[in-house]
């Protein structure tokens, strides 16, 4: 086993690799219990999401030690599941079953994108400000749902939005949270997420506001309402805007993974010469873990940035996320937490989580407008538009229209001339 995961060679050892593996199963944890709250917006079963959630992540951290023996753990991105729910099921009202099909189907291109290693080619035609806009712009997206959820900020039909009640106990519930988790990732406290979902959870049942759960462990959900269910709707993608709706769960996933992955091999000393090895095996086992995902019935999987805890505690090869995937496998007999896990335990963190995002917007070049222009009608669309794919469709719209007025047109690569105009009947297609 040392010798499969190149113990020596990485400077590791069963104990560090252990105790990272811990480390990032705490730290990301919370997902078992964000996933199914957020999923559940689409008419998705609660429990089966939450098995799916520990199974597909299990699968994906399988895949990515296994395969890569990187300790970069994969599991059903945050920013994905809430385009699934509130853009694709909410906002466009396709049934969560379409939705699942839609996923499939851009794992499956996803998948044979990364064995032509067509991926870098797609990637690169897109430019830097406009994929730093879409990390900035899925943050403040996923923000505004975590500040809508707990309660800090409603409706109103003078100004649109406006702030909550503060004399609702729910929206002190998440107030305090969202605190607590700030002190807490400000004291750069491990896991800090989870300890102050716990400690909102706790808090809740005390005063009242929260219900106690009749028992904490329990058999395991059913996955049976959601399994392969993919599968059996792939005919309903049928229209163009379904197909862009498959496109945007490619375009959003290579983004997430892309740079997540390598921010972490950087964080691990992985890269040499400006070049990650194994990047391959890397991008093939997250793609395969999509698939996988799909399959279960989850929202599409990424690569997730709370490794970097398990990684700042030694973890340096695959052994760390095998540990992982295997706590995962556990925590499913805990599904009963689930009804205590209140859309106020969870707002914090989606709060959090898009504070963490915001900071790839620091990497748009503003002084130019002709870039400045798209990356922020991407940025400002998305939470104002309710939808990640209408944000981005707003930028692409604009990117090349902006760039040929600043006499830049020969940069920009042809296959965004594309996008441009697909985006257009996009819009087209939805106004109908």
């Amino acid at each position: 086993m040392a010798n499969f995961f190149h113990f020596d060679e990485l400077g590791t050892n069963y104990r560090t690799e252990f105790i990272a593996g811990l480390t990032t199963f705490v730290s990301m944890v919370y997902i078992l219990f964000v996933n199914p709250n957020v999923m559940s917006a689409s008419g998705i079963d609660k429990g089966a999401m939450f098995t799916a959630t520990a199974l597909a992540t299990a699968l994906g951290c399988f895949l990515m030690g296994i395969i890569a023996n990187y300790p970069i753990a994969l599991s059903t991105s945050l920013g994905t599941n809430a385009f699934f729910a509130y853009s694709v099921c909410v906002g466009m009202k396709v049934p969560w079953q379409t939705a699942l099909a839609g996923t499939f189907i851009a794992a499956i291109i996803f998948m044979i994108l990364t064995a032509f290693k067509l991926r870098e080619t797609i990637i690169d035609a897109i430019p830097a400000d406009l994929k730093s806009a879409i990390a900035g712009g899925i943050g403040l997206f996923i923000a505004f749902l975590g500040l809508n959820q707990g309660g800090l900020v409603v409706a109103d039909k003078s100004t649109l939005v406006t702030l909550g009640s503060l004399h609702v106990g729910s929206t002190w519930l998440t107030i305090f949270g969202l605190i607590l988790t700030v002190v807490l990732m400000s004291a750069r406290v491990p896991a800090a997420i989870f300890i102050s979902m716990v400690a909102t959870t706790i808090l809740g049942m005390v005063t009242g506001l929260i219900g106690l759960p009749t028992h904490v462990v329990s058999s395991v959900p059913s996955i049976k309402p959601i399994f392969l269910t993919a599968i059996s709707h792939v005919t309903d993608i049928n229209t163009l805007q379904l197909w862009i709706v498959v496109f945007t769960f490619l375009l959003v996933t290579f983004f997430d993974t892309t740079g997540t992955l390598v921010g972490l091999a950087k964080q691990a000393g992985f890269i040499k010469d400006n070049k990650i090895p194994r990047i391959g095996r890397a991008l093939s086992a997250d793609s395969l873990s999509m698939v996988g995902g799909s399959l279960l019935g989850s929202s599409p999987m990424g690569a997730f940035v709370e490794s970097s805890a398990g990684i700042a505690v030694g973890g340096r090869s695959g052994f760390t996320v095998i540990v992982t995937g295997i706590f995962f496998l556990l925590g499913t007999f805990f599904s009963p937490l689930l009804g205590v896990i209140t859309d106020q335990v969870t707002a914090p963190a989606l709060i959090v989580i898009g504070i963490l995002m915001a900071n790839a917007l620091r990497d748009i070049h503003w002084d130019k407008f002709e870039l400045a222009a798209p990356s922020f009608l991407i940025v400002l669309g998305m939470p104002l538009t309710y939808s990640i794919s209408d944000g981005i469709a707003l930028g692409f719209i604009v990117y090349p229209i902006s760039m040929l007025a600043a006499k830049r047109g020969k940069e920009v690569h042809p296959l965004m001339y594309v996008l441009g105009v697909i985006f257009i009947i996009f819009f087209w297609l939805l106004n109908e």
